[in-house]
């Protein structure tokens, strides 16, 4: 049976892993058993984080559109409930961002979501 020489293979995979875990502290990014640890510990935060970043991202708009809303003498559920009810199609995103930056025209949407 003919021996089986690796070749360039092995070093690939090592250095395929040693490219990711740049910038890692201590032997985290130069050793490769210490690296390939780190490096599958990075790979599964960012597959989860990626699916988080929605939920926190909602969360913030939620906590802005609430506190421009009771500004507004509303409540986040009742101008929710108001703007469906209007037919106001606009999402949270948005209206955080009409909360941040011009206050007056969420004051237009909330008279519209109270009527």
């Amino acid at each position: 049976m003919a021996r089986v020489k690796r070749g360039n293979v092995a070093r690939k995979r090592r250095n395929k892993i040693l490219r990711l875990a740049r910038g890692f502290r201590g032997s985290n990014g130069t050793l490769f058993r210490t690296a390939n640890q780190r490096v599958m510990k990075a790979l599964c935060n960012a597959y989860r984080d990626r699916r988080r970043r929605k939920r926190d991202f909602r969360r913030l708009w939620i906590a802005r559109i609430n506190a421009a809303a009771r500004v507004n003498g509303v409540s986040y559920s009742r101008l929710m409930g108001g703007l469906k009810k209007a037919d106001v199609r606009l999402n949270r995103k948005m209206l955080a961002q009409l909360a941040v930056v011009d206050p007056g025209s969420f004051t237009n949407v909330v008279t519209a979501a109270k009527a």
